[in-house]
């Protein structure tokens, strides 16, 4: 009978090729060190050297101001929520990135065509933007974001998003409520149910810029019912639960009557 013989782990693979974590670093990158070579029976795994995963620029205390340039906007960023609104504590990987935030500063703006136009927004303004926008910077003890007007996807005027004033070309629809049966009279779970594309306009912008520097209306009005691209846009959830959604009128495919 063959005698089956089990070696040791250990006479298998030294363990003296690896390298330890440097761990989480008070500075401006988190730096992870990984395996370094290891070879058993000709296989051979390489390190990966220089990995870096890059937080927020600090800017140093010395620099007291910070005015954004041409089209830019500095933001300071709203405080992520820490609970639930059940009152649960959300650890930091769960806590929603935040997409609002208060305008600091502005720049001097752009130049259209032979005008020079002036940024929309002012210092004060509480803002939302799209949400993988800007180069977030440690200023002044607080984060901040510096990103282009644009990029600002409308403007608050009271703490319910079914308020917000969309700047540019973009418009806010109020999402269709999710049918709840099929065809068939048979109820939907949750998880079941389709995203809706369709939904009620209730606030548009002021329209893009021309080559001239002057705005050019939207093809849609507040109270058009509309069909909008599947994945554009930010989502947002009103007071009242409703579902929101803040897009670029280009993303609406069709008007439905």
């Amino acid at each position: 009978m063959t005698t089956t013989q089990l070696t040791s782990a250990a006479s298998l693979i030294s363990t003296k090729g690896f390298t330890s974590f440097e761990g989480l670093r008070a500075s401006n990158a988190v730096r992870v060190s990984c395996f370094s070579t290891l070879k058993q029976n000709c296989l051979s795994l390489r390190s990966f050297r220089g990995l870096a995963i890059k937080a927020a620029t600090t800017v140093a205390p010395k620099y007291t101001s910070l005015k954004p340039l041409g089209d830019r906007v500095l933001v300071k960023i709203k405080t992520a929520e820490e609970k639930t609104s059940g009152g649960i504590l959300l650890p930091s990987a769960a806590q929603a990135k935040p997409q609002a935030g208060e305008v600091v500063t502005v720049g001097e703006g752009r130049t259209v065509g032979k005008n020079n136009v002036e940024i929309s927004v002012k210092s004060g303004a509480q803002v939302v933007y799209s949400k993988y926008a800007g180069t977030e910077v440690e200023f002044d003890g607080a984060n901040h974001l510096i990103l282009k007007e644009d990029d600002i996807v409308g403007i608050l005027e009271t703490d319910d998003v079914k308020d917000m004033k969309p700047l540019n070309d973009r418009v806010l629809i109020k999402v269709a409520v999710a049918e709840e049966k099929t065809a068939g009279g048979l109820y939907l779970a949750d998880a079941s149910k389709e995203k809706p594309s369709i939904g009620t306009v209730i606030a548009v912008g002021p329209g893009p810029l021309d080559e001239e520097g002057k705005r050019k209306p939207l093809t849609v009005a507040q109270g058009n019912t509309v069909l909008y691209s599947k994945y554009a846009g930010n989502d947002f959830k009103g007071s009242d639960g409703s579902e929101y959604i803040a897009l670029r009128v280009s993303d609406v495919i069709a008007i439905l009557s």
